[in-house]
């Protein structure tokens, strides 16, 4: 348990977020607090693992999604590690420090992760190290770490700062939204790694008002504002990284061979992904918040001029943002037209929910391939 769940007002997270805290009494006020730069959201739960050895950046480029063999230090970026067909396995955000390549996961993949990668060594020159007792993970949306107090760990003379990526499209990576303007470009997110030893003191000065602090609930409305998905929420046995738009940062598309790229490829250039990440914009007038894993509906009219409503999807993640109200992450099938109003089971009572796209139903099929003649078919005599 982490000693900021020790400060008044602390609510406990639970399920995949267990360890710390949801919210310190004010989920809206810490949402502006932390919208602003001046608030830190407690990830002590997460898990941290340390590659180090002259090979770890060859071996993780061989692995994943990303291109990770030129890393530059210091330069923040994620990977996907992907089963033989293509379908997400593990999400990881990674930053090199010249000697070690530090890798930062949900609490829950920590163990499949480590011993995946212990049984994926071989005889290279690596070592995967666990080092979630030695450090922990706070998150912030400060510009400079010193507004909120930080002093991140240090590891080969680099501060070990992880900033998130997802305002830009990485290079080798491919945006799906179709969008002027991404909301990913006010998703100012960082992960500072302190010593554990060090939580008391931050929860010290949270106490005292030197710092304020923000719960999950709040760094989630932001995330889900930012159309941004996380592993342990967007995330299921079927997820392939098209279907979320995680080509924009966790995919280099002109690398190598690495585990489930022929998936990738070929659903990029040839097909579509079977499923579309959307935002949702929940009515909000029974004050009924879904849940993770409720169904989405979807209407279709019956032959006979009857509407029919059908399951075409589910919720991944939702919350109560400050300004867009109750809104909502979820994975629905391709198919669904855009313009269909959807509604979510929860509770009991059937939720209207406006479709903001996010992947579209065009994406993929992005090669440029010529339409040959059907065979038999004659020229056109002109």
């Amino acid at each position: 348990m982490s000693p900021l769940l020790e400060m008044p007002g602390a609510v406990a997270a639970g399920g995949q977020d267990a360890g710390v805290a949801a919210h310190y009494g004010n989920p809206m006020i810490e949402q502006r607090h932390l919208l602003a730069g001046e608030a830190v959201v407690d990830l002590s739960n997460r898990g941290i693992l340390s590659v180090v050895g002259p090979d770890r950046l060859s071996w993780l480029n061989s692995l994943s999604s990303q291109a990770l063999l030129r890393l530059p230090v210091g330069e923040s970026t994620e990977m996907l590690l992907l089963d033989p067909a293509g379908r997400l396995e593990f999400a990881v955000s990674v930053l090199d420090d010249g000697v070690a390549t530090w890798l930062f996961v949900e609490a829950a993949e920590l163990p499949g992760l480590h011993g995946w990668l212990n049984k994926m060594r071989f005889m290279l020159r690596v070592e995967v190290l666990d080092l979630t007792d030695e450090y922990a993970m706070i998150g912030t949306m400060a510009r400079d770490l010193a507004d909120v107090q930080l002093l991140p760990a240090i590891s080969n003379g680099l501060p070990l700062v992880w900033n998130d990526p997802w305002g830009t499209v990485n290079p080798g990576g491919f945006q799906y939204a179709q969008v002027a303007e991404h909301p990913g470009i006010h998703w100012n997110w960082s992960e500072v790694l302190i010593a554990r030893t060090d939580l008391a003191a931050l929860r010290d000065r949270i106490i005292d008002g030197e710092v304020a602090a923000a719960g999950l609930l709040a760094e989630e409305a932001l995330r889900i504002a930012a159309w941004r998905p996380r592993a342990a929420t967007e995330v299921d046995e079927k997820t392939i990284p098209h279907e979320l738009d995680w080509l924009r940062t966790a995919v280099h598309l002109n690398k190598g061979c690495y585990r489930g790229q022929e998936t990738v490829a070929k659903v990029h250039n040839l097909g579509h992904p079977p499923r579309r990440l959307v935002l949702l914009h929940l009515d909000g007038s029974d004050s009924v918040l879904p849940a993770h894993g409720d169904v989405v509906e979807g209407t279709r009219m019956l032959p006979g001029g009857e509407p029919e409503r059908r399951p075409v999807g589910s919720i991944t993640s939702s919350a109560i943002h400050h300004e867009l109200g109750p809104i909502a992450l979820a994975v629905i099938k391709r198919t669904v037209p855009a313009d269909v109003t959807l509604y979510v089971q929860s509770q009991g009572i059937s939720i209207a929910a406006s479709q903001e796209i996010i992947v579209p139903q065009s994406a993929g099929a992005e090669a440029d391939v010529p339409r040959l003649p059907r065979l038999g078919a004659r020229p056109t005599q002109h």
